[in-house]
């Protein structure tokens, strides 16, 4: 699993310790110090990742994201989301090669407050 939020990374916690699935921390951008990786955790390379989102709106950075990953060699094709906005999202993930799984959509939730 791979998280670029911090809501995201509870998330991604949780769903670690209930399954044994490590989980590892994704930056924006390998810092100069530390590890100096993109990736905190476990080597990911040939492996398949999962990212783990809380929200997802037009999915620019989970792109961003996974193509980084992808060129430190991880297997990147799924994602995991708590809520779709339905703001294109699930579309321009498609169109990057990524398939975007959501526990709810804005429709799920809009639906429940009539």
């Amino acid at each position: 699993m791979v998280i670029p939020t911090t809501i995201a990374s509870l998330i991604a916690t949780a769903l670690s310790l209930k399954t044994g699935i490590p989980v590892v921390f994704v930056r924006k951008e390998a810092k100069a110090y530390c590890t100096c990786k993109l990736a905190e955790g476990i080597d990911i390379q040939n492996k398949k990742v999962c990212i783990v989102e809380d929200v997802v709106t037009t999915g620019g950075q989970i792109k961003l994201s996974a193509e980084d990953l992808k060129q430190v060699g991880a297997n990147v094709k799924d994602v995991l989301c708590v809520i779709d906005r339905k703001q294109n999202g699930k579309e321009n993930l498609y169109e990057a090669g990524l398939i975007l799984h959501s526990l709810l959509t804005m429709d799920d939730l809009i639906a429940v407050t009539k």
